[in-house]
């Protein structure tokens, strides 16, 4: 088969199948100018230049036997062969090359396949570990934080015992005199004293301070009470008391306004404040104006006896000092700058002054401080 193929394939370097035209150039050596070019190229027969292959000139030449086509035919149609016979030998080892690839590719892919597999089951297993991973942590985390609440509660517990220990060793130390005594009282009985039963005499001592231990404690209670009893109705007794003061001082205001009422039809006395008894010891100061007159005496003594009772008595001290600081703010409110510094001033003076300055208004007035801390200013058209 091969020598078939050498012998149909044709040679390249083989002379007759190939065309060798020589291009031959005139050796002319021109001394004149072109003036008889044209005279000397009728005399020179020119070879056409063949550009075609040799199988056209064979078959357009007129002169070319039959003999010599068919033969280049054959020579053509083996030459194809061996092109087609290479073409195939080219084709099948591509194909085996690609096989041998496609395997190789098939192989790959299955590895990868295998690879792919294998890394998804490994994914899903991390999951799963990672779940499992993160489920432990999140009840060991749960678990210690049960477990901290419980230390704390026990270290609580713990300082608490440690107070009621320290509590307890106290009152075991404050208790150990009479350990001593009993234990020195039981090394000082008699051996037989547990027969004397329940008339001994230490029965009798037991029972006489379990008795008094009892009366002990009811009287405690009792006292309580007793006690309570008692706060309460001191509260009571001192609403009262506020309430019979101002009612009494109520009733004095009353009648020492229905007095001046009486005494403004009578003299004119002249213009200085009189203070009467009955105001400065029921916590009252009066200050008339000029139209007024002296109460009678049987209102002066009327005003006495109700000094004399203990309650104008018990309050005056404390009455004198609000008197004081009610005519304070007065003077205050009422300064004049020709009477002189106000902290430089007497009582009498800073009297005088709130006796002008109300003596300057519309009409007579009254001033009273009473219990309830309120000064009071009326004033009479």
């Amino acid at each position: 088969m091969s020598d078939m193929e050498s012998l149909a394939v044709p040679r390249n370097d083989d002379p007759r199948y190939s065309l060798q035209l020589e291009n031959r150039r005139r050796n002319v050596f021109v001394t004149q100018l072109g003036e008889h070019r044209e005279e000397e190229d009728k005399d020179v027969t020119h070879i056409p230049i063949i550009n075609e292959a040799p199988s056209k000139i064979l078959e357009t030449d007129a002169n070319s036997l039959q003999k010599t086509l068919v033969l280049k035919k054959e020579v053509e149609a083996d030459r194809v062969t061996a092109e087609l016979i290479a073409k195939r030998q080219e084709f099948k080892e591509r194909m085996e090359a690609v096989a041998q690839r496609r395997a190789q590719f098939a192989k790959k892919q299955q590895d990868s396949r295998n690879q792919a597999l294998k890394f998804d089951k490994f994914l899903k297993e991390s999951n799963v570990k990672r779940r499992r991973a993160l489920q432990k942590y999140q009840a060991e985390v749960k678990m210690n934080e049960i477990k901290q609440r419980e230390i704390d509660k026990l270290v609580a517990e713990l300082e608490k015992l440690k107070v009621r220990q320290k509590k307890l060793q106290k009152k075991v130390a404050k208790q150990k005199v009479y350990e001593d005594f009993l234990l020195k009282i039981i090394d000082q009985l008699p051996d037989n004293y547990l027969e004397y039963g329940a008339d001994s005499v230490i029965g009798a001592i037991i029972r006489r301070h379990e008795m008094l231990s009892a009366t002990n404690q009811t009287l405690i209670k009792n006292l309580i009470t007793l006690s309570d009893d008692f706060e309460k109705s001191q509260h009571d007794l001192e609403t009262l008391q506020r309430e019979h003061d101002t009612t009494k001082l109520v009733m004095l205001s009353s009648v020492l306004f229905m007095i001046s009422s009486v005494n403004l039809c009578g003299t004119f006395c002249p213009p200085s404040p009189i203070e009467c008894p009955v105001a400065i010891g029921s916590g009252f100061t009066l200050l008339q104006c000029p139209t007024s007159v002296p109460l009678p005496t049987h209102s002066c003594h009327l005003a006495q006896l109700v000094l004399t009772s203990p309650a104008a008595a018990h309050h005056q001290s404390q009455e004198l000092g609000s008197l004081l600081l009610a005519i304070a703010n007065l003077a205050e409110q009422c300064h004049m700058q020709h009477y002189g510094p106000l902290q430089e001033m007497e009582w009498l003076s800073k009297l005088d002054m709130i006796q002008s300055t109300l003596l300057n208004g519309s009409g007579p007035a009254v001033v009273l401080w009473g219990p309830a801390q309120q000064l009071v200013v009326k004033t009479n058209q």
